[in-house]
């Protein structure tokens, strides 16, 4: 259904003619259109995010129950000349981007962080994902690689699904996970482009939990500017995200490493940001089955966050805790260097 309804939106979006279309779902339970529809009107209404997704404020979506239908009406206004001003500078970027290039740069990121670093210990290479779970019945796989070079929030939401269909419909041993490049999607590494991507991101990630996708699969997002405490809410968790960055030193507290949440700086801390750093946006579409295997459901557990013993249920402590003190031994410039190099990969023209 996701997939459909947005692969509709992004071909309504692209027009910058108004248009109409009727989109029936007769296998599809009145309860889900219905959910999606009052969603999306309620997203259409939060400034915090449409301030950062304009180009959905000219696509309406309504519910048709009678006489046909189950069916979603999707509209769209003529584009204004703000709107067509704000589409040409966003698409611009697009022509700048191949897939090849943005691959080899996500590549050489997974090669140096999450395999060099080990930011996670069951990715050995950039193809490979996986490995060492295989006791807790996860064979390691390919992961693979997609891309889209559309700047178009719904167009980066349609590829998504799309992506997760494809996971849906083959096993493990044929793809394992997939990392979906977005290189349109707030590109750069300024405080602008993270807005975008965040909200992007959001969008994505509420879509998945509306209809309880979260159970299936989780989702890790990456951006070159990414920074935690720009990320909503900014002290509690966000779906996809790293912990809050005020939850650290407990964190590492928690896990025993008592004298570097004495001595780390809050500007150590913030290195932990570095380890969702990729070239350009992306996002990490992992199977459920393999994140229980690989952390299982006795790694949450009550952390106390504040002196006044106010808890949070938290997972993860051990990795997050190793990366945080890794990443601030490798110190900002040499991190910072690394990304921009990585992020000239991306375009064409640039990179070996």
């Amino acid at each position: 259904m996701n997939a459909a309804l947005w692969t509709t939106m992004s071909e309504v979006s692209e027009s910058d003619e108004s248009q109409k279309v009727c989109i029936i779902m007769e296998d599809i339970p009145m309860d889900a259109l219905k959910s999606f529809a009052a969603d999306y009107a309620n997203l259409l209404t939060q400034s915090r995010l449409m301030d950062h997704l304009p180009e959905l404020a000219r696509i309406s979506v309504s519910l048709l129950g009678k006489g046909v239908g189950p069916a979603l009406v999707i509209e769209t206004s003529d584009r204004t000349p703000d709107e067509l001003a704000e589409k040409t500078a966003r698409a611009a970027m697009e022509d700048l981007l191949d897939e090849s290039h943005c691959t080899a740069s996500l590549k050489s990121f997974v090669n140096r962080i999450v395999v060099g670093l080990e930011a996670c210990p069951y990715t050995k290479n950039p193809d490979l994902s996986g490995t060492g779970l295989e006791a807790r019945g996860v064979n390691p796989g390919p992961v693979g690689y997609r891309f889209s070079k559309s700047s178009d929030a719904c167009a980066a939401v349609a590829s998504f699904w799309t992506s997760v269909c494809e996971l849906l419909s083959v096993p493990e041993s044929e793809i394992s996970t997939t990392l979906l490049s977005l290189p349109a999607i707030g590109p750069g590494n300024d405080r602008e482009a993270h807005a975008r991507f965040a909200a992007v991101v959001e969008l994505i990630s509420r879509n998945l939990c509306l209809f309880r996708g979260d159970g299936v699969f989780g989702l890790v997002h990456f951006h070159p500017a990414y920074e935690r405490n720009l990320i909503h809410p900014v002290n509690k968790p966000a779906f996809g995200h790293l912990p809050p960055q005020s939850w650290l030193r407990s964190m590492l507290r928690h896990n025993g490493n008592v004298e570097q949440a004495k001595s780390l700086t809050d500007k150590d801390l913030e290195m932990s940001n570095y380890q969702r750093r990729s070239p350009h946006t992306v996002i990490n579409i992992l199977r459920a089955s393999q994140l229980n295997a690989a952390v299982g459901a006795k790694s949450i557990v009550d952390l106390e966050i504040l002196e006044d013993g106010t808890t949070e249920k938290a997972s993860g402590i051990p990795l997050y805790s190793r990366n945080v003190i890794r990443l601030a031994g490798q110190g900002e410039e040499k991190l910072q260097s690394a990304v921009e190099n990585e992020m000239n990969m991306s375009f064409l023209g640039e990179g070996a």
